[in-house]
């Protein structure tokens, strides 16, 4: 065998090996003390974005883990045709925050951040309130209301505006769930132990 293909063999197989840490969700995504002791980088992350756009740290969670589970390289469900035929993803959203490919460029544009990336918790925090923030300045929705944040954020803010979710009941009810869940984190972060 020759030396490059030997070297490519080895980096492939190392590559196979183990890995996945920054892929893989925190366990217990119901306890936000939980998530947050097992992800240090996640809070400090969460509070700089609190600290620069306002949005809280629980309305960030609930709408992570609505979006990605927390998971840094999460992607939408592939598109088939006849059933079988992969057609593609069915949109761009990648990343802990789900970022559309356009709406992520505008923020990049708009925050001159040209290295963020969606699969850095860093960068999908301060999207995430750059995004919101936003909402709350042309929509009035107010930073701690996670429900109507998130329906702002999933149809985008014309959609918002135009009142599209109200045809659609399944989001209804989804963005109930992240109001309840952000909730629920906020009392468990008001309780967690070495975090303050």
């Amino acid at each position: 065998m020759s030396r490059l293909f030997r070297a490519l063999v080895i980096v492939l197989l190392a590559a196979s090996c183990g890995g996945g840490g920054g892929t893989t969700a925190p366990r217990n995504l119901d306890n936000a003390c939980s998530i947050l002791q097992q992800r240090p980088g996640y809070l400090r992350a969460f509070r700089a974005a609190e600290r620069k756009w306002g949005v809280p740290v629980h309305v960030q969670m609930a709408s992570m883990y609505q979006e990605s589970k927390f998971k840094s390289d999460a992607r939408t469900p592939f598109r088939y045709t006849l059933g079988v035929i992969p057609m593609g993803r069915q949109s761009s959203a990648y990343g802990y925050s789900q970022a559309l490919d356009g709406t992520w460029q505008e923020y990049v544009d708009d925050q001159r951040r040209f290295r963020a990336r969606r699969n850095n918790i860093k960068d999908a925090t301060d999207f995430m309130g750059w995004y919101m923030a936003e909402s709350n300045r042309r929509l009035g929705i107010s930073l701690n209301d996670a429900r109507n944040q998130y329906l702002a954020y999933h149809e985008g803010r014309t959609g918002f505006a135009r009142g599209s979710y109200n045809r659609k009941a399944w989001l209804l009810r989804v963005a109930d769930e992240v109001a309840a869940r952000s909730v629920v984190y906020q009392g468990q972060l008001a309780t967690c132990r070495r975090l303050r």
